[in-house]
């Protein structure tokens, strides 16, 4: 349906505009002569948390993309974090989230293109019925349809929603005698910095930033949209790989998000938390490399004899970089396998070892080789 002839959705556009209104002139007003107190700026912090967190741990990475699997526990209070988050149900929202990486930059499938422009993905596409009823029988998300907590909440979305966030906020302002400036404050403008938030992640996730792992999507990764948006902003590995639990791959990597999945599981409240390769994320940071250093040189006078130098740097970085990985499957494989007498223990022992040194000496020539193909890469960016 084209832009011009979609059909404008007023409850959303109600919505957002004074909810808008309100977080843009109310609160500052208050601010202002009232002032809040030291509870309703921490209940405001600690809302905020639960929404943005129930949609990337909950909407996101567990329903979306089934990148681990969770206790019925987790579920629950994921699936009321989004309702309070307002940004429809797990089953509406998934389907989205499925075909725009399924038709991603594709203007007429993907439902928020960020080849439509900033407006568009950001909020554009949900003041007009874009999509006709072409998500209605939810078709691409089966799989959730089985689920019973996610069909509780579809089924009862409007009085959670209503309930959560009335419900919370009074309940929050009753206990800190101010019912007004906790509806304000973490009612209105969490909500406001909720929507928001995650909206960045479909709109300036895919315009500022770096493209790391591949230039197949217009998503990059962004550490500051990481700290907004609990972890998603390295969205050019996340577009790479959907199906990882993480989306900050590093340990430093700012992403609260994997570490509240893997902090879970620790627990046993999560389980089956899945993960790319790391020799898939390696081989996909040098192809990218090498396929960009690969469109500058072709341009140049004399490209010949510079492509078949990093050619011939990057093909002995791949296959350094597989000899490792796969002398490091062997060993980790022997080191699983179960001994039952004490000379199978003895020959494991030796492969082991043997396997180590192996590992070792493979691994310092793989970082080597990496460092001379990036340092090249530099000279040729």
């Amino acid at each position: 349906m084209s832009q011009q002839q979609a059909p404008i959705l007023w409850l959303n556009v109600l919505i957002f505009s004074i909810t808008g209104l309100i977080a843009l002139f109310l609160v500052p007003y208050h601010a202002l002569t009232q002032g809040f107190d030291s509870v309703e700026i921490i209940a405001t912090i600690l809302c905020l948390g639960y929404c943005g967190m129930s949609i990337t741990v909950g909407y996101h990475r567990l329903w979306a993309h089934k990148t681990y699997q969770a206790h019925p526990i987790i579920k629950f209070v994921l699936a009321l974090g989004g309702a309070f988050a307002l940004q429809n149900s797990i089953l509406h929202w998934a389907s989205d989230h499925r075909n725009h990486h399924r038709f991603v930059d594709n203007n007429d499938k993907d439902p928020y293109s960020a080849k439509r422009g900033f407006w568009f993905s950001h909020i554009g596409w949900m003041l007009r019925e874009y999509q006709g009823q072409s998500y209605r029988n939810y078709a691409n998300c089966k799989d959730l349809q089985k689920d019973k907590i996610v069909m509780w909440q579809h089924k009862n979305y409007l009085w959670l929603t209503l309930s959560l966030n009335f419900g919370i906020p009074i309940l929050l302002g009753w206990l800190n005698d101010d019912i007004y400036g906790m509806l304000l404050s973490a009612g209105v403008l969490r909500l406001v910095l909720s929507h928001h938030f995650t909206f960045f992640i479909n709109s300036l996730a895919h315009i500022w930033g770096k493209q790391t792992f591949s230039e197949e999507h217009t998503a990059r990764d962004n550490p500051v949209l990481a700290f907004l948006t609990y972890g998603e902003g390295y969205h050019n590995f996340h577009h790479t790989f959907e199906y990882d639990y993480r989306n900050g791959i590093r340990w430093y990597d700012f992403d609260p998000s994997k570490w509240f999945i893997k902090t879970a599981s620790l627990c046993g409240l999560t389980w089956g938390l899945r993960e790319a390769p790391e020799e898939r994320i390696e081989a996909a940071k040098a192809k990218y490399k090498m396929e960009k250093i690969r469109a500058k040189l072709i341009k140049l006078p004399h490209k010949a004899e510079m492509l078949a130098k990093v050619e011939a740097e990057y093909d002995l970085l791949t296959k350094r970089m597989n000899a490792f990985y796969k002398t490091r499957k062997r060993y980790l494989d022997i080191k699983r396998k179960k001994i039952t007498r004490t000379v199978e223990h003895s020959e494991l022992f030796n492969q082991i070892k043997d396997l180590q040194a192996e590992m070792h000496d493979l691994k310092q020539r793989f970082l080597i080789q990496k460092k001379t193909f990036n340092n090249l890469a530099l000279a040729y960016s």
